[in-house]
């Protein structure tokens, strides 16, 4: 259940600087950086809202513009949600990949990658996650990623959203790795990835059964040796899973930009 936060707990007497307003020019900045470290830490968590408007006044000793150009540099960020009209104040919105991977999209396509930089990225982040996951992944998320194959993945063949449920079960692989930073990559490189593979199979390289079946005994494969936390020999097997599929979903296509792919 959403909240309504206390401030004193969590800023305390120092964060107002004896409640004298800041001269500074970039006093709603500092205002800001002081509740993004707020949210960053945990002290403010998602689905919180903000203190009222009199007490963030009080607190930092600024003005309601100053305090208001504030939240507005943090609802830019995607770190709040403001409801306009709306009595209960900015509600803290802690964000996921999401919200740089367009961003991160955009600057691909300007700088004129291809897809195929993208797919050797990916095979410089995936495999290392799996050796991660191999040394210290659990029962629970083994087991969603077996759930992954076997209904997810099963039905996204059936129903033409194979690149999707693929790309999310490649995207899960990273996150349930543990490294935050590989995390955030992949999830920058999803929708791209998705999007080219949606092209090819759906216009140029449907997907047979053969096909279909070759990709769920790599799969598999990949599991056990997860199972049986085989770093090496995972994090080895999934290079060439990658490595493979690069060179069949760029067969002709190794020249294709981002920017032709994200449209």
């Amino acid at each position: 259940m959403a909240r309504n936060t206390p401030l004193a707990p969590m800023i305390g007497p120092s964060a107002g600087a004896s409640r004298t307003a800041v001269r500074s020019p970039k006093t709603a900045e500092l205002v800001a950086g002081t509740l993004r470290r707020m949210i960053v830490d945990g002290q403010l968590k998602d689905g919180d809202f903000l203190p009222n408007e009199a007490e963030l006044m009080t607190h930092f000793g600024v003005s309601r513009p100053t305090l208001r150009e504030a939240v507005r540099v943090l609802e830019s960020e995607r770190l709040v949600e403001v409801r306009r009209g709306s009595r209960t104040g900015a509600r803290v919105r802690v964000p996921g990949p999401e919200i740089v991977a367009r961003p991160a999209a955009l600057l691909l396509e300007l700088s004129g990658a291809t897809i195929a930089d993208v797919m050797t990225a990916r095979s410089g982040i995936e495999p290392r996650a799996a050796r991660l996951l191999a040394e210290s992944g659990n029962e629970a998320a083994f087991a969603e990623l077996e759930t992954m194959l076997e209904e997810l993945i099963a039905a996204g063949w059936q129903s033409g959203q194979l690149a999707e449920t693929t790309g999310e079960f490649h995207r899960r692989v990273v996150e349930l790795s543990g490294n935050a930073t590989l995390s955030i990559i992949a999830g920058m490189l999803h929708e791209i990835t998705v999007r080219h593979n949606e092209f090819l199979f759906n216009e140029r390289r449907p997907v047979s059964k053969s096909d279909y079946d070759t990709l769920m005994r790599s799969y598999r494969k990949l599991m056990q040796l997860l199972r049986a936390g085989d770093a090496s020999g995972a994090e080895a097997h999934w290079r060439r899973h990658l490595d493979t599929a690069r060179e069949l979903l760029l067969t002709g296509l190794d020249t294709v930009k981002v920017r032709d792919v994200m449209g």
